[in-house]
């Protein structure tokens, strides 16, 4: 639909995953490692591992799920690096410690820029099989 100096059109601006965990470290590390799929594929083996320490604190599990991805993604950003392996050392309700491990972003080939994971439709519980999370990335 064409309106003045511009139109409307159709735009699906965000991805929606589903993860899954045995438990909740399993569960963000799993979570973790998809959005930096999504986000790089690696070009080359080689680089050096960078390990960033990382702690987050919330006022509920929901708000640490996001605000741990978030976490990562600002890092991402600001150090210019993708990272590949997450050591989750403690995990609450609440709070949470880990170790992350990164390349910097010239041993991959950029796919997606992931600018955040959102509330919006997130849900998180947990089931006879362990933990799953859904969850919505705004790109």
């Amino acid at each position: 639909m064409v309106k003045n100096n511009y139109e409307f059109i159709e735009h699906t601006a965000d991805i929606a995953i589903r993860v899954k965990g045995k438990d909740l470290k399993e569960l963000f590390k799993n979570a973790a490692a998809a959005v930096f799929d999504i986000i790089a594929e690696r070009k080359t083996s080689e680089g050096t591992n960078i390990r960033l320490a990382v702690s987050q604190e919330a006022d509920n599990l929901d708000e640490l799920f996001v605000n741990w991805l978030n976490e990562l993604l600002s890092l991402s950003a600001a150090k210019d690096l993708i990272f590949t392996e997450f050591k989750i050392d403690s995990i609450e309700e609440k709070a949470l410690k880990a170790a992350v491990f990164g390349q910097r972003t010239n041993s991959f080939r950029m796919k997606a820029e992931i600018k955040a994971a959102t509330y919006h439709e997130l849900k998180l519980e947990k089931n006879d099989s362990g933990w799953q999370a859904t969850l919505i990335l705004d790109v």
